[in-house]
């Protein structure tokens, strides 16, 4: 007897976990390479900033990156407290109409084993692009891809004030390769070392561009804090 093997007509219809940085924004554009619908944006916004689950600064810029790409953008607070913001993100992505959902989780145990009990319990998939991937490699896809990046928050010793705003070009790498041989650095801050927020990448229709900002430095660690920014048409190859 013949095997017989399905094929899907129609796409995944998912939903991606979106934060603004590098790692939901590399998920999200693999995500669409791979074929999969893109329903909904979703992200959380925590009403503190020692999440343990979402990242926090400049999470209001959530909008405009939605905007940005084209795609709605479902957005809810959490409280950000440890365990009670997994029931936050549940309420919030049964409320959607998707058979998956994506994240930018790449080796965190704690942030990926949650979001699998929650699409288990929901009955969906959870999709994780960039799980186990080496991050010195994540890193020259992002310059390949050439996302706009900078770096947004720098929480770990062996940054300084300089770096806030700083572009993530092959130099930014280089001394980021630096920092993990000296100090352990993650190299893609996955452990809150830094975080990121993207202005441009290849999937989004108009790019973002910074009106007014504001440095904030306290000690050894500090912000970049984005108080007005507007969207911009790109530039045209001739």
């Amino acid at each position: 007897m013949p095997s017989i093997i399905i094929t899907w007509l129609s796409p995944l219809r998912v939903a991606v976990l979106v934060t603004g940085g590098k790692d939901s924004a590399l998920a999200l554009y693999r995500a669409m390479k791979q074929g999969f619908e893109i329903v909904n944006l979703v992200t959380m916004v925590p009403q503190r900033a020692d999440s343990w689950m979402f990242h926090y600064p400049n999470i209001h810029m959530a909008d405009l990156i939605a905007e940005a790409i084209g795609i709605p953008l479902v957005r809810a607070e959490t409280s950000g407290l440890k365990e009670e913001e997994l029931a936050d993100l549940k309420r919030t992505l049964k409320r959607l109409s998707v058979d998956g959902v994506v994240s930018g989780a790449i080796s965190s145990q704690y942030q990926k084993k949650r979001i699998d009990r929650i699409c288990k319990t929901l009955g969906i998939e959870h999709i994780v692009p960039l799980w186990q991937e080496e991050p010195l490699k994540l890193l020259k896809e992002i310059l390949q891809s050439e996302m706009e990046i900078i770096i947004v928050g720098v929480y770990a010793y062996g940054f300084t004030e300089d770096w806030l705003g700083r572009r993530i070009d092959e130099s930014a790498v280089s001394d980021l390769v630096r920092l993990n041989k000296k100090l352990q650095v993650s190299l893609v801050g996955e452990g809150g070392e830094y975080e990121t927020l993207v202005l441009d990448a290849p999937f989004f229709k108009r790019r973002i561009q910074l009106v007014e900002t504001e440095r904030i430095w306290q000690g050894q660690s500090g912000c970049f804090l984005v108080k007005r920014a507007m969207l911009v048409n790109k530039k045209r190859l001739k």
